[in-house]
């Protein structure tokens, strides 16, 4: 059986053993998971390989593409601006970018960014991904465009426009690109190794995710439906990611690079009111902000019932079971990973792999774990 790296709090013992099941099985081929208690971490555990060939395990400071959990930490990163009075989420967009105000997008809110509710989910076409590395010409494309329905009325997973969108809004107000603001203002601080840009010194402890067995299908999708345009404008290709354009990109929607324990640190600063050893990033009432419910209904991309407040989801049994309700706010990433904040147990949860799942919205494993996390703590 697979012996893992780190350390695991007897009480998710269940939580263990999954994960050896999953790598000596092949599911998972390497992984971390890490769960925190009041900021302390009590499972920091991981294993396996990290490329598919085999022949370098994973390791403590492992880093791989985490896709859409990197719009948790830009989300974050926004939050911690409204903390300081520099944004306000109910204001319109264009008090901090008056570009985006053409077209009919002048009454978007900073909180409709936040919750995909914006309109702007993707780019008109053509756009390609190469296209998207130029983040400063690719989000001018988005402020010049308008809006693919009534702002404010319903959710569009922003699949890949999000960090341009909460990016630029950064820049606008603080003058600092989206990875520098996260490095200094809130990985540094914390000691989490979470990159958006990442430095190419790093580039020899990535580890290339293994794409999904069958691509995302949209061919049975209407082509000129919400959906089908934000989720191949451009489309998805799992080895972008190993590019080095990719991983250098400060793109807060999808490019960011870490491990479980990575997601887990930063997290728990939510999952504790706002502040962990002594690093304050939010108040009480600027973390509530991420429990107000902005939409709830079926996503115009996704084409799911899903809850979101203020940058985050919020529990939607139909679609996710694995998250359980409650004062609990999560995202996930393309093929598996996840991060869940539970503000009332004071936990975080974090589950980061390089064999990816085919669903947007976890995997069996994404589930296998979180269910196993928080069924220790009954």
């Amino acid at each position: 059986m697979t012996e893992l790296g780190g350390h695991c709090d007897s009480r998710f013992a269940a939580l263990q053993d999954a994960l050896k099941r999953n790598i000596d099985s092949g599911a998972d081929l390497g992984a971390s998971i890490a769960v925190t208690l009041d900021g302390e971490p009590v499972v920091d555990m991981w294993g396996g390989w990290s490329d598919a060939g085999r022949t370098t395990e994973w390791g403590r400071d492992t880093i791989t593409s985490v896709f859409s959990c990197t719009k948790t930490v830009t989300a974050l990163a926004a939050l911690v601006l409204v903390d300081r009075g520099l944004l306000d989420v109910y204001a319109p967009v264009a008090r901090y970018w008056p570009e985006f105000a053409a077209r009919g997008k002048e009454r978007v809110e900073v909180r409709h960014l936040l919750s995909h509710t914006s309109g702007v989910p993707g780019w008109d076409q053509p756009i390609s991904s190469e296209d998207l590395y130029d983040v400063e010409e690719s989000t001018k494309r988005l402020a010049a465009q308008a809006p693919w329905w009534e702002p404010g009325t319903a959710s569009g997973y922003h699949a890949q426009s999000y960090g341009h969108l909460i990016g630029e809004l950064i820049r606008r107000i603080d003058g600092r690109m989206l990875g520098r603001f996260v490095a200094e203002e809130i990985t540094g601080p914390l000691g989490a190794d979470f990159h958006i840009g990442l430095n190419p010194s790093e580039f020899g402890r990535v580890s290339d995710v293994v794409p999904p067995p069958s691509p995302i299908d949209r061919t049975a999708s209407d082509t000129d439906s919400v959906s089908f345009r934000a989720l191949n404008g451009p489309t998805p290709d799992a080895t972008d990611s190993w590019s080095r354009e990719f991983r250098t990109s400060e793109n807060g929607a999808g490019s960011g690079q870490g491990n479980a324990r990575s997601l887990a640190r930063i997290h728990s600063v939510v999952a504790c009111g706002g502040e962990v050893d002594g690093v304050r990033l939010l108040s009480p009432d600027t973390t509530a902000l991420i429990f107000e419910e902005q939409s709830n209904g079926v996503d115009l991309v996704l084409e799911k019932q899903i809850r979101f407040g203020i940058g985050y989801g919020l529990p939607t049994p139909v679609s996710v079971p694995f998250v359980p309700e409650g004062r609990i706010c999560f995202w996930g990433g393309w093929g598996g990973s996840e991060i869940v904040i539970d503000t009332e147990r004071r936990m975080t949860m974090s589950y980061v792999m390089n064999r990816m799942g085919s669903a947007l919205m976890g995997s069996s494993r994404t589930a296998q774990y979180v269910s196993a996390a928080f069924d220790a703590l009954e």
